[in-house]
């Protein structure tokens, strides 16, 4: 989170001020979700957020919760029968580049034909398979990627094209983890969805971005509160929403609007990116294994030459300020999370304190 951000928050906690800068008397947890206070809150949010990703009006933004563990669930739950008769069961196909697309094929398999249209398992999950090698079914409804795969440190830089691969499926992506560091082209999109934690605000709220064509195909067993057409018709509000979360994302989005929108904050990751990569590239004592066309702009593994460092490693940085990057336990290693609101100096942070490791260490 901004540091700015949360400064903001804190100064409004006990009395919120309105677009007027009025103090209202009530701290946004107290606000009912459909007094005119917070939905002042939720309308410059849901607008600013359209603005910024430059989301076209035929898509609907949606605010809800359970994460993006969830919404593996509720997306098959929504889309799976958008190409299946009443008779048959739906269908999906899933590109597995990690551990998160691989645990929502398996989640999607609970309620439709979830099938495997390609896979980086055989590489480690160190790379992107062409998207001219997927095995892609003639009868899915939507191919899902995660265009981010926090874990294994890889990304989709460019959304593939399903209709040049002569698909008719619509493409779902997965964008928790890099939503707001890059523009997204929704020409390709059917519909993104991410939990906010990661760039956007707070835990508890999960961001849905849905065409509107691709509503009102509901399987009948869909929960109310889970089906994307009753949620979008009372704008995201059908049950109480998460209210702080979606005021501090609000905060977010006005920050990024403050920092000179998308573009500019890719153009920081990418500076961030290059600093890290190039310093991990350039030593015997650090590697990253995965493919340089894929690699992450948000997450960055990286592994010690000498595996018995780690503990000096994450010791000596915990000493200097740096924290949490110790890596995923299926994985091992290191891994740093540099997400928009850390700014250029923590990168030169870290590399400073890695060449000093391997000086004294290698």
């Amino acid at each position: 989170m901004p540091a700015e951000v949360l400064a903001q928050a804190a100064d409004e906690m006990l009395d919120w001020p309105d677009s007027k800068g009025e103090r209202c008397g009530m701290a946004v947890m107290e606000m009912s979700h459909r007094g005119k206070e917070f939905l002042e809150i939720y309308t410059q949010a849901h607008d600013t957020l359209r603005e910024l990703l430059a989301i076209p009006e035929n898509f609907k933004i949606l605010f809800m919760q359970g994460g993006g563990l969830a919404e593996n669930a509720i997306v098959p739950m929504n889309l799976s029968a958008l190409r299946a008769s009443k008779t048959q069961r739906g269908s999906a196909d899933f590109v597995i580049t990690g551990s998160w697309s691989e645990k929502s094929f398996h989640e999607a398999g609970k309620y439709c034909d979830s099938r495997i249209a390609a896979s980086a398992k055989d590489t480690h999950f160190h790379s992107i398979p062409d998207a001219a090698s997927w095995d892609l079914s003639d009868h899915a409804s939507y191919v899902h990627i995660c265009s981010n795969e926090t874990i294994h440190g890889v990304e989709f830089h460019s959304l593939p094209d399903l209709q040049s691969l002569g698909s008719k499926a619509q493409l779902v992506i997965d964008f928790s983890s890099h939503v707001a560091s890059r523009r997204v082209d929704w020409s390709r999109v059917g519909l993104a969805f991410g939990g906010a934690q990661k760039n956007l605000g707070p835990a508890g709220l999960t961001l849905v971005v849905v065409r509107e064509d691709l509503l009102g195909h509901a399987l009948e067993a869909c929960p109310s509160a889970f089906n994307y057409q009753t949620v979008a018709d009372h704008q995201s509000m059908f049950n109480t929403p998460p209210t702080y979360a979606i005021y501090m994302a609000g905060l977010v989005f006005q920050w990024l609007k403050r920092q000179g929108g998308i573009d500019a904050m890719e153009a920081r990751n990418m500076a961030k990116a290059q600093l890290l990569y190039g310093t991990i590239d350039a030593s015997g004592f650090y590697s990253n294994p995965v493919a340089l066309a894929c690699r992450s702009r948000m997450n960055v593994p990286f592994f010690l030459h000498d595996a018995s460092l780690n503990d000096a490693f994450l010791n000596g940085a915990q000493s200097a300020g740096l924290l949490q990057l110790k890596g995923h336990k299926s994985v091992g290693g290191m891994r740093a999370s540099i997400y928009n609101a850390l700014p250029i100096e923590g990168v030169h942070a870290l590399v400073q304190y890695m060449q000093e490791f391997e000086r004294t260490h290698g």
